[in-house]
This record gives C-alpha cells, sequence and structure tokens, in this order.
C-alpha cells in the first residue's frame, strides 16, 4: 500500500497536538476520515437531502435511492445473501440492543440461558443484563485463558445445558484476541441457540463474511471503519428478523396505524423507526469503498508490522517495564496493544503522551469483567490502523520513555 498517499486522504493527520505533530494510535475507539468520505456526506447535504421513502418528488427519490444504494453496498460488504438483511442503527451498541430487545419479547423467557465472555465491550453485556432484570433470564460468561484466549473447553461445558443464545466479540477491543466465530457458531447451533456477534472490532481490519461466520446477527459500527459517527449496522437472517418485533415504534417503521390497532413494515423497515441517518448511510458506502480499496492481505501486513514493532521496540528499551496483554502477534490477534507500565496509572501514561502529541486510550475500555479478570484497575491501549507510520511508532516509544524518565526521578 501507498502509505504516504494514504495518509494524505486524511486531512486531520496535518494537525498538530501541543505543538507536536498529532500522532493518531486511538483507532480502536473512532478511526478518522478519509477525504472520500468527508466529500461524500458533505455532497449530499449540499445537493440530495431529503427525507427518504415517502416524498414523491425528484429529490427524495434520489436520496431514496443513494439510500438504498447503501444498503445495498453494506450487503456486498458483508457477502450477505439480501440488502434487506441490512439493518441501518446508530452503531454495534444500538444493533445488539435491538436484537436483546427483540429476542426478549417472545424467544427469551424467565431462566433461558444466555452465553457471552469476560471480554466482552459493555456494549454486549449491558443490553443481556437488561434483560436479566426485565425477563429473567440467566446470564453467563466463558472465561478466557491466561493468554487471553477464549476457553473453548469452558465454552463446551456450559453448551451442555441447555442454551438459547450465545453472544460475542469477534476480536476483543482489550486483548486483539481473534474468536474462532465459525467453530462457536457450529457449536452453539448443534445446542439449539443463536448467535450474535459484535464485528465492531473486526469490521474494520479483515473480511468479515457472514456466510462464512456462521452467525445470526452481525453487528458493526461506521465510525470505526472510516465513516461517520452516529451510523451502524445490523445484518440478521431474514427468517429471523421476520419473526422480530419493532424495537421502536414511529414513522417509516409503519404500514398502517388506527386507533384500534397498527401493523408494521416488513424488515428491515420494521427496524428503522424515525428519519434515519440518510448522508450517514451514504458516506458508510463510501468509507467501505476505501477500505476495501487498500486491500485486507496489504491492511493486516501494514498492522501487524506496526504492532511488532511497537512490542519489539518496548521489550528492548523498557525490558519487562511495559507488558502487553493478549495473545502472540499473528493471524489469530488484531494489532490492539493494551499494555501496563509499572508503576504508573494509565492515566498518567496517556497525559504525558498527549502532552508529546501522541493519542492512546487509558482506562477500562468498556470491558470492565475482563479488567477484572486479569486483575487490573485499567490499562493503555495503543491501536495503530492503516494511516499509522512506523515512525509513529518510534515517537510512541520516545513518549513511553519520557513516562518511565518522570517516574524515575
Amino acid at each position: 500500500m501507498d502509505l504516504a498517499r494514504c495518509r494524505s486522504d486524511f486531512p486531520i493527520l496535518t494537525r498538530t497536538a501541543h505543538g507536536h505533530p498529532l500522532v493518531y494510535l486511538d483507532s480502536a475507539a473512532t478511526s478518522q476520515k478519509p477525504v472520500s468520505v468527508l466529500a461524500t456526506e458533505d455532497a449530499y447535504y449540499r445537493t440530495q437531502n431529503a427525507n427518504v421513502h415517502r416524498g414523491a418528488y425528484e429529490l427524495s427519490e434520489g436520496a431514496t435511492a443513494a439510500y438504498e444504494a447503501a444498503r445495498a453496498r453494506v450487503a456486498k460488504f458483508l457477502h450477505a445473501d439480501d440488502p434487506e438483511e441490512i439493518v441501518f442503527v446508530r452503531g454495534a451498541t444500538e444493533a445488539i440492543n435491538l436484537v436483546a430487545h427483540g429476542l426478549g419479547r417472545g424467544y427469551l423467557h424467565r431462566g433461558d440461558r444466555v452465553l457471552t465472555t469476560v471480554m466482552e465491550h459493555h456494549s454486549n453485556i449491558v443490553p443481556w443484563h437488561l434483560l436479566r432484570s426485565e425477563v429473567g433470564i440467566d446470564l453467563e460468561f466463558v472465561d478466557i485463558d491466561d493468554a487471553g484466549r477464549l476457553r473453548m473447553d469452558d465454552l463446551a461445558v456450559r453448551l451442555e445445558k441447555p442454551t438459547k443464545v450465545v453472544t460475542l466479540t469477534h476480536v476483543s477491543n482489550v486483548l486483539g484476541t481473534v474468536n474462532p466465530v465459525r467453530e462457536i457458531a457450529e457449536r452453539a447451533h448443534d445446542a439449539g441457540a443463536l448467535v450474535v456477534v459484535d464485528a465492531a472490532q473486526s469490521a474494520p481490519h479483515r473480511r468479515v463474511d457472514v456466510q462464512e461466520l456462521g452467525a445470526d446477527f452481525v453487528a458493526f459500527s461506521g465510525h470505526k471503519t472510516l465513516g461517520p459517527t452516529g451510523i451502524g449496522v445490523l445484518w440478521g437472517r431474514k427468517d429471523l428478523l421476520q419473526k422480530m418485533p419493532p424495537y421502536m415504534g414511529g414513522g417509516e417503521m409503519i404500514r398502517e396505524v388506527h386507533q384500534d390497532r397498527v401493523t408494521y413494515r416488513d424488515p428491515p423497515g420494521r427496524f428503522e423507526a424515525g428519519t434515519p441517518n440518510v448522508g450517514g448511510a451514504i458516506a458508510l458506502g463510501a468509507a467501505l469503498d476505501y477500505l476495501e480499496g487498500v486491500g485486507w492481505p496489504e491492511l493486516a501486513a501494514h498492522e501487524q508490522a506496526l504492532a511488532e514493532r511497537a512490542v519489539r521496540g518496548s521489550r528492548d528499551r523498557f525490558g519487562s517495564k511495559v507488558r502487553f496483554y493478549g495473545p502472540p502477534l499473528g493471524p489469530n490477534r488484531e494489532a490492539v496493544l493494551s499494555f501496563s507500565l509499572e508503576g504508573v496509572h494509565p492515566h498518567d501514561v496517556a497525559s504525558i503522551l498527549d502532552a508529546e502529541g501522541v493519542a492512546i486510550r487509558s482506562g477500562h475500555h468498556c470491558a470492565q469483567p475482563l479488567m477484572e479478570r486479569l486483575g487490573v484497575p485499567a490499562l493503555s491501549r495503543a491501536s495503530p490502523y492503516l494511516y499509522n507510520t512506523a515512525e509513529e511508532i518510534d515517537a510512541f516509544l520516545d513518549a513511553i520513555g519520557k513516562v518511565v524518565t518522570v517516574f524515575a526521578t
């Protein structure tokens, strides 16, 4: 990949932070946006803005066509059978809440078991906790081993008891662990359970093929895949979406409303109440074009090289003072680098790095059960992406060196 050309597509990378060139290493939280995405959303609001589906005039019909073309583009990205399996939402969080809410109205009952894992983002824990309170489901967590990989033996034992749903992340936002979703889905289906996959951390970095994954629902966020904030995707098997009740009520999702009854549209419209984020959906299509244009093998090789440079450089310069969490780097580990620095709180690490122009994340990363399992209150996290350079990794290591110096005095 042409890294210099890629970086020129991201205007924000030319700015400074505290007088230093910006080194943005927080793409696991949100990615930066290329000019093609910015221009696409801008052009929509400048030349095409109208509400969709209801307007019988040229502008609205054009907006509707562009919105539905974006749905078809997402279906192609996910290798879905039918664009009608694609529901536009605000993000992966809303997508998982939609699924949990829908399954909680008829499919799940008091005492039914839902399995998730200790490595989940809160977005894939809290919705099920809500069902625990509202419906009375039982929620259990599959453990990880000390390297940060899912314990398949623990999953097997738990699946021996009746289970209705298995919900898990494709890639951990803390550990970078790539879970064997296909194998897990097969085991879950053999046990009679539905499978929900949080692909928020995988969709930006690797090919997500819903046919290959074998899950029943898959969610991802636009803002992590070079797209705008406020747009996300739920893919669901068409037969399951048709059985699910609406998530919210209002305009767009109805067929007819009367004083004594209401009928609803077929999916995906049934789940898109109110005016949708039309501009965001269209811009997401442009983001997916850009991302796939980079190429998955090229992206993986670039990210792995950056991660290896960071880990190797840290080991050479700081030895055991810096500890990285997660499995060894390789095809089953994405370049998410969560780490601790001996004797220094992660917030202090992030603050000193920020003063050097290096943007990383610190805290529990919306994964408190995982922090408890790891025995830490919080971690620092650097997450390089397609627009980062080897020189920026060196700047990151130099900034870590400043932290070591400050706390050594």
